[in-house]
Parts: C-alpha cells; sequence; structure tokens
C-alpha cells in the first residue's frame, strides 16, 4: 500500500498545496524576474552596472522611509509656526555641520579607492542602524533625533559619492555615461515612488515602523554592496583631481592633457639640486565646459533644497484652492517627481548631444518658469514650477555627467564625480536654508527662486556656449 502511494506520487492535498505555493509566489518571483530583466538589459547585467542600479533602487526606498518618519515628526505633528522652528533647528544642527563635513567627503572617499564596495555597505549598515536609534526618539521629536539625522544625511551623501565614483567603471560596451546614469537615477526614482505609500502605510501603525522598515532595507543594502563585481575597487589609471576656475588659467581649454613640467637633465649627486617635481595633477584639459556646468547645475540644486523647504511651509499655510495641506504638498511633490523622472528619459534619449547647450536652454527654461510663477502666483503656477524644476535638474545633471566623460581624462575622471557630487550637495544645503529664513510671501518666495536661476544664468551660460562653439578637444560623448 505505502509502496503503491509511493509509486502514484503526491497525494491531492499535497498537490493541491504545492499548487497554491507556486500561484501566490509567482506575482512575486514574476516580479522579481522582470525588474532583473529590466535592470541587467544591453550588457549592464554583465558589466555589473545592473547590481548598482539595483542597489541604487534599495537606497531609494530606504531613504524615502527615513524621510516619512522624519516629515511625520519634525513637520506634521505641530502647528506651522513650532513646526517651522523645529526644521529650522534640524537644519540647525544636521545641515550647517553638514556643510562643513561635505568638502571632506569627496577627498576622503577618494582615497579609499580600493574599498568602495565596503564604503556602500558601511554606509548601508550605518543607516540600518541609526534607523533603529531614531525609533526611539521619532515620536517625542527629542534633540538625540538630531544627530542621527544627521549621520544618516552624511551616510546618504557618502554613498551618492561613492556611487557617482563607480559609475564609469561599470559600463557595458558602447553604453554613454549618461544613458548609465539615467538608469541608475530612473531605478531610485521608481524605488522611491514605490516605498514612499508603503512607509506611509507603516506610518499609521506607528511613527517608529517607517523606521523599521528602512533598517530592513538597508540591510538587504548592505549584502547588495558586497555582490558587486571586485572591479569596482580597482583604481587602475586613477589620479585625483582638483576642480579649478578656468577664468585663472585662461590657457587651460586648448591643452590636450594634464601639464607636466619636461623631465630634468640628471645631474650629479653631490650638486645638491633636485630635479623638479611633476605638476599635481588637476583637470588640466577640461577648459570651461565643466566648470560652468558645474555653476549651473549649483543653481539647479539650490532651487531645489529651497523650493522644499519654502513651499513646504507655504502650502501648509495657504493651501491650493479647494484642498487640504498634505494634498497641496502631495500635487507639488508628485508634479516634482514625473518632471524629474521625464528629464531623466529625455537625458538618455538625446544622448547627451550638446550638453553645454542642453544645460544653458534648461536653465533658461526654468528662469522663465520662475518668473512666471512670480508674477501669475496660482496652483497651477505652483505644480508647473515644480514639474520644470525637477525636469530640468535631471537632464541638466545628466548633461554634465555628459561633459566630464567627454572632457575629463580617464584618469581623473573618478575623482572629478566624486568632488562634482560634493559641490552639488552643498548647494543644496544653501538654498534649504534660505526656504526656511524667507517669510511665507508667495510672491517674494517665487521672486527669490527666480534670483537664484538668474544668478546661476548669469554666471554659467555665456561661457557654455562659449565652450559650445569652441568644440571640445575630447569628443567622446556617445
Amino acid at each position: 500500500m505505502t509502496a503503491a502511494r509511493s509509486h502514484d506520487g503526491p497525494g491531492p492535498l499535497r498537490r493541491a498545496g504545492r499548487a497554491t505555493g507556486r500561484a501566490l509566489r509567482t506575482p512575486f518571483t514574476g516580479t522579481a524576474r522582470g525588474i532583473r530583466k529590466a535592470t541587467h538589459a544591453h550588457g549592464a547585467g554583465e558589466s555589473g552596472l545592473g547590481k548598482l542600479i539595483e542597489l541604487h533602487a534599495v537606497n531609494g526606498a530606504g531613504d524615502v522611509m527615513i524621510t516619512v518618519a522624519l516629515a511625520s515628526t519634525v513637520f506634521f505633528s505641530v502647528p506651522t509656526d513650532e513646526a517651522r522652528g523645529r526644521v529650522a533647528l534640524y537644519l540647525a544642527i544636521t545641515m550647517a555641520p553638514f556643510t562643513l563635513l561635505a568638502p571632506v567627503i569627496g577627498p576622503l572617499l577618494d582615497r579609499l579607492p580600493h574599498g568602495r564596495r565596503a564604503a556602500m555597505a558601511g554606509a548601508m549598515l550605518a543607516r540600518a542602524l541609526l534607523a533603529i536609534t531614531m525609533s526611539g526618539a521619532v515620536a517625542t521629536g527629542g534633540l538625540e533625533l538630531y544627530p542621527a539625522a544627521l549621520g544618516v544625511l552624511v551616510s546618504s551623501k557618502a554613498y551618492g559619492v561613492v556611487r557617482s565614483a563607480v559609475v564609469p567603471r561599470l559600463l557595458p560596451p558602447k553604453f554613454s555615461l549618461v544613458k548609465a546614469n539615467s538608469r541608475v537615477t530612473l531605478a531610485g526614482l521608481l524605488a522611491t515612488g514605490v516605498a514612499a505609500p508603503i512607509g506611509a502605510g507603516l506610518q499609521t501603525i506607528g511613527s517608529a515602523w517607517p523606521l523599521y522598515g528602512a533598517c530592513a532595507i538597508f540591510i538587504a543594502g548592505t549584502f547588495l554592496a558586497f555582490s558587486m563585481p571586485p572591479k569596482v575597487d580597482s583604481a587602475k589609471g586613477e589620479r585625483r583631481a582638483r576642480l579649478i576656475d578656468p577664468q585663472d588659467h585662461p590657457h587651460l581649454p586648448h591643452l590636450p592633457e594634464p601639464v607636466r613640467r619636461p623631465a630634468a637633465p640628471k645631474r650629479g649627486r653631490g650638486n645638491g639640486e633636485k630635479p623638479p617635481k611633476e605638476r599635481p595633477p588637476g583637470l588640466r584639459s577640461v577648459g570651461g565646459s565643466v566648470f560652468h556646468g558645474l555653476q549651473a547645475n549649483a543653481a539647479h540644486r539650490a532651487l531645489s533644497g529651497f523650493l522644499i523647504f519654502f513651499l513646504a511651509f507655504l502650502l501648509r499655510e495657504h493651501p491650493m484652492a479647494g484642498q487640504s495641506a498634505a494634498v497641496s504638498l502631495a500635487i507639488v511633490g508628485v508634479s516634482a517627481g514625473v518632471g524629474n523622472a521625464c528629464g531623466t528619459a529625455v537625458g538618455a534619449w538625446l544622448r547627451a548631444r550638446g550638453p553645454e547647450v542642453i544645460i544653458a536652454t534648461v536653465l533658461g527654461l526654468a528662469l522663465g518658469t520662475a518668473v512666471l510663477a512670480a508674477v501669475f502666483f496660482s496652483t497651477a503656477a505652483v505644480a508647473a514650477l515644480g514639474a520644470v524644476a525637477g525636469f530640468t535638474q535631471a537632464l541638466s545633471k545628466l548633461s554634465l555627467d555628459a561633459m566630464i566623460q567627454r572632457d575629463v581624462p580617464e584618469e581623473v575622471r573618478t575623482s572629478a564625480f566624486a568632488r562634482s557630487e560634493t559641490l552639488l550637495q552643498m548647494a543644496w544645503v544653501v538654498g534649504g536654508g534660505i526656504g526656511i529664513a524667507l517669510p511665507l510671501n508667495a510672491v517674494v518666495g517665487m521672486s527669490v527662486a527666480a534670483g537664484i536661476l538668474a544668478l546661476g544664468a548669469a554666471t554659467s551660460v555665456r561661457g557654455l556656449l562659449g565652450s559650445a562653439r569652441r568644440g571640445s578637444p575630447h569628443p567622446r560623448v556617445a
């Protein structure tokens, strides 16, 4: 009897249980296979870029979980006047030290070229531990919350710097850097869009639950970082870079390679003379395009920080017509997210043709929209400014990446990404501080937004268009 049952196979109940299990697993396994297929397409799986795309998606999901928890504690849980004080305190305790730490992050990580996987894993693990630390203080909003939030901020920016430095090492064949960065950025945006409502749902269970979710996500990211290919830790052919102002070195745009002093002739040992040292490596062959591109992108990033904080308080005090404060903020946030995603997609489609012209054009577009929002302030104008700001920031950053790929020699390109990202994060901090300090007047706020962009245009557009006319000595953008 037993032998017959074994020969006939499992019983009907067992077969039914297996069928039910397969049916329940299929949506999840099918989705996972679809995501893996998308992230590993066009050679990204073989080169290791697919792993970085997945890691950045995990990073975005974890960060938005922490953002949901902090926003509920610092912003939504108290009256507007008290909320402004709390956010100002948050900026003072977290952002002010960050402005001092940010210039150190790039050079420090640049000295660890053989430990990039460990650096990204460390940034993930640090945020996992800090999320648990904050879970006890998030309900009360005590001062102990802010040092932990500073640690999260620094760890997040450190990951971003290392990620920017890693991308050039993982380019698939016939892949431009702008296309690779588009994929990575888009993955982070999509993960943020999925994780944000999940975090809001966890918030309804308890104020600490989004932080528990963030901890779990970052622990997974810690293991995923070590699954990156070993070439991420290779520093072959790299040298550190210094960003310099081309106005101080007008001859630099025409130099094809890093300037080196001629080798000194051999001298006797007893004459006491030393051969001249090689000039420290710098971005000597870049010219003005990357420098002015950084100036324009700093204006976009400062605008982003400004709008986040200024509109958060403005729309809470003066919601859009017929909408609650939460819905008004959601409309602007969704508009900015959609604009950012569209800018990323357009950047990949354009393949960074004429990046100088693209940066100058989108800066003018953002400036014109900000001026219109100041003159004709309305619900539609605010939503349009959020969408345009997201679109232009994404497209401008991708174009800057393309110029670094084209103009910066490979031996210093990785370092250039690290340092440029640090400067852009500092610009965001400055913009956020202005948004907190400004009175809640819509016209004044939109005028300041226009002024930030006008300053960026005044310092960068002429140089960008001049660089576009002269052309690049290293036309390597594909």
